[in-house]
Formats: structure tokens, C-alpha cells, sequence
């Protein structure tokens, strides 16, 4: 979030930066691919790939760049000696694409703007930057938004879309071939949304939590004087339903989805649950005894739904670590939520 609010600010003041990405590497290397720094026109910089030997050698060709106004892709070759310099045991090889960022190409700033924004709105984003063909020559290049409802920056068809989102990492950025050309591929937002059910005591220890580790986190629950900003300062949204009836209308819920269950009753839990299951939700969990699930299972089952259905279902919810309080009940739950997010972006 960082490193793009501070280019969205400097090139929304009329400032050319040159940005630095790392690509690729192998062996040791300082720093992870999609690491970022972001050099200003008079040498000062603002992120890091890494420091030392590495950096200055970015600069110095970052120089060269605000020259040409153009993208170039460059491999460095870390020697031993290089490492050591840098804290490394041993070298590596990296590749770092420079861009030139001109503030005056309206594009620009808006494309950072609407990075910055989906950021923190922490929704489903994809940042696609077309790569250069070859490495050490100067070329124009373009860069795409594609957001979760399918708005774009830029121009790329929605086949290529597709393509390149599925064939790409959920977790990390990579390099992804699409009919003769290559694109880095970056996940924005990964992080997933939480749609509370339930604005009771474990809700409001989890709420907290589950923003502390990235979700989008919305709290819904019937009853006003719950669901209130008083009590969820740090949520995302805050919903007063009008019946746990249509507890889902108006939600946007597909596999980046997790769809957490802690209403003030089993009649409410079921009515939520019956609804939950007719979703694509990545993660559908109910908080309870099993003895209680069982009964709502069973209830559910005579309107039809399966044992299939019901396998989708984390409950009762949490990792098995003896939770007793609603502090605790909150913690396990995170702890379950962290691990699915973590076992889908593999």
C-alpha cells in the first residue's frame, strides 16, 4: 500500500518518477519479486529493492530512463562479493523492470489513483504490466487495473484478461506468455472479504481481528443498536439488515468470500446458513456444538439439501485449540480464516 500511495501522490503533483520491479530471481536475492522502489528526478528514492550495490546500479540506470521516457528490463548478476556486501550469504541473478512514469499522461495518475483505491477498499484487484521484449532494449510499454467487477485501466481484451489472471499466482507476482507477449501479473488484493453474521460478543472480537490481518471485513446483523459504528469502529462496513431473511441480498460473494456464521441463535444461523449455501463462498463457517449443527443439518436436509452441501461447511467453526471465551472463539476463527486464505493462494 505504501510504496503506491506515495506514487500516486507524487505523480498526482506533477512528478516523473522511474519505478523499479523486481521480476524474476534466483539463488539469494535481497528482496521478493513485485518488490518496489520508485526514483524521483533528483535521485532520492522512495522503497527499496534490496539496497545497496543493487539499488545504485537501478539508479544510475533509472537516469537513463528519465532520458529515453521509455520501459527497459535489465538483469543483474550478483556476485558473491556483491552479496556479502548486502548481508546475502552468496549471489543471485535478478531482473528489474524499469518504467518511466510521466505525470503529465493523464493515465498515469489515474491508474495509480484507482490502485490506491482498490487498495484500500481491499477488494479483488489484478495490476497487469506488459513487459519488454528483450532485455537492455528501450521500449513503450503498457499497464492494466482489472478489478474484481471487471473495470479496466487501460486496454486489454477480456479473453486476455482471463487468460492472464488464471495463469497467474494468486500470491505473488509472475510472468505470464500471452500470444507472443508477456505480462508481470500481480494480485493486489488477495486478502478476501468477511461478512460477519452476527454483531453479538464473539463478533466484536473478531471484527478487529480479521481487519488486523487484511480481510475486507463487513458486520451485519439485524438489530441497530449491534450492527452500529460504536461498536465496529475498524470494520469496513457496518450493516443493519432488515431480516436475517435476506441476509445475503445485495452482497457480492463469490470464492474470495468467507462467510462467517455467529448469529444470536440457531434459528438465525440456519436461516443464514440456508442462504450461504446457495453461494460460490470460498469458506462457509457456523459457530456452535456439534450436536447443534447436526440439528440444522438435519432441518435443512428436508428441504433438500445434501450431505454435499454440508461438507462445504467449517463447524463448528475454528481451529480446535480449546477456545472458551469470546476473545479466544475469536482468535481460533482468524486463525481458520488465515489458513484457508493461505491453502487458496498457493
Amino acid at each position: 500500500m505504501g510504496i503506491f500511495q506515495h506514487i500516486a501522490g507524487l505523480l498526482a503533483g506533477g512528478e516523473n518518477l522511474v519505478l523499479a520491479t523486481i521480476v524474476s530471481r534466483s539463488g539469494s536475492a535481497p528482496r521478493a519479486v513485485g518488490s518496489r522502489m520508485a526514483v524521483r528526478p533528483d535521485g532520492a528514492i522512495v522503497g527499496t529493492i534490496g539496497g545497496g550495490i543493487l539499488e545504485a546500479r537501478v539508479m544510475e540506470l533509472a537516469r537513463e530512463v528519465f532520458g529515453h521516457g521509455q520501459s527497459v528490463l535489465k538483469k543483474y548478476v550478483l556476485t558473491a562479493q556483491d552479496a556479502s556486501q548486502m548481508g546475502m550469504v552468496c549471489g543471485g541473478q535478478i531482473s528489474v523492470l524499469l518504467q518511466f512514469l510521466e505525470a503529465s499522461q493523464p493515465a498515469n495518475p489515474e491508474l495509480y489513483r484507482d490502485i490506491e483505491a482498490a487498495l484500500k477498499a481491499r477488494k479483488r484487484a489484478w495490476l497487469i504490466i506488459e513487459m519488454p521484449s528483450a532485455f537492455d532494449v528501450p521500449q513503450l510499454t503498457a499497464q492494466f487495473l482489472v478489478r474484481g467487477e471487471g473495470m479496466t485501466a487501460g486496454d486489454l481484451d477480456p479473453q486476455a484478461i482471463q487468460t492472464l489472471t488464471a495463469q497467474a499466482s494468486a500470491g505473488q507476482p509472475e510472468i505470464v506468455d500471452h500470444q507472443g507477449r508477456r505480462f508481470l501479473v500481480e494480485s493486489l488484493c488477495h486478502e478476501g472479504s468477511v461478512y460477519i453474521f452476527g454483531a453479538g460478543h464473539v463478533s466484536q472480537q473478531l471484527a478487529p481481528l480479521a481487519v488486523l490481518v487484511g480481510f475486507h471485513t463487513v458486520v451485519l446483523d439485524d438489530r441497530r443498536e449491534f450492527a452500529s459504528r460504536e461498536r465496529f469502529p475498524n470494520a469496513d462496513e457496518v450493516i443493519v439488515l432488515d431480516s436475517f431473511q435476506r441476509a445475503l441480498d445485495g452482497l457480492e460473494i463469490d470464492a474470495d468470500s468467507y462467510l462467517v456464521i455467529v448469529s444470536r441463535g440457531h434459528a438465525h444461523d440456519q436461516t443464514v446458513l440456508r442462504q450461504a449455501l446457495k453461494t460460490d463462498a470460498g469458506y462457509i463457517g457456523m459457530i456452535g456444538s456439534r450436536r447443534k449443527r447436526d440439528a440444522v443439518y438435519a432441518n435443512l436436509e428436508k428441504e433438500g439439501y445434501s450431505r454435499l452441501d454440508f461438507d462445504r461447511v467449517f463447524s463448528p467453526i475454528g481451529l480446535a485449540i480449546g477456545a472458551e471465551t469470546p476473545e479466544e472463539i475469536a482468535v481460533s476463527i482468524v486463525a481458520e480464516l488465515i489458513q484457508v486464505r493461505a491453502e487458496k493462494n498457493r
